[in-house]
């Protein structure tokens, strides 16, 4: 059976592993955003808010609009309701979506299913009637 692993740390390991260390592991656009946390208040509270709920709940799911924020090794286990632009689409953290931004896994566009065409859409349905 394949255990699970995330750039050669299991479980354990990524829950221990230090911030320096995540940084250099990540890529180079997720890590500059967690550098300049200074410039981006808002993704900063959202982090510090994370923190407060994980002490107190961790069962709780926390609903959030900050798509751009990047998932932190602190949050595997935790559950977060991501807005997509219509509703909070449920995003748990497990080992491979470290690294990643929680935008990643609520997409805001939703597949079409076309069908036929409409009465009237070509020549041929031009003449078809109604019923």
């Amino acid at each position: 059976m394949k255990k699970d692993s995330w750039k050669g740390f299991d479980e354990e390991q990524v829950a221990s592993i230090t911030f320096e260390d995540f940084l250099k592991r990540i890529p180079s656009g997720n890590r500059r955003t967690l550098l300049r946390l200074k410039l981006n208040p808002r993704l900063k509270k959202f982090i510090e808010k994370v923190r407060e709920v994980k002490k107190k709940n961790a069962k709780k799911v926390i609903k959030t609009h900050v798509r751009e924020a990047v998932v932190l090794p602190e949050w595997l286990g935790l559950t977060f309701g991501v807005h997509n632009g219509k509703e909070f689409k449920k995003v748990e953290i497990t080992l491979n979506k470290i690294g990643r931004r929680l935008g990643d896994f609520s997409h805001t566009t939703g597949r079409v299913a076309h069908s036929g065409p409409g009465v009237g859409a070509t020549r041929g349905s031009k003449f078809v009637p109604l019923k």
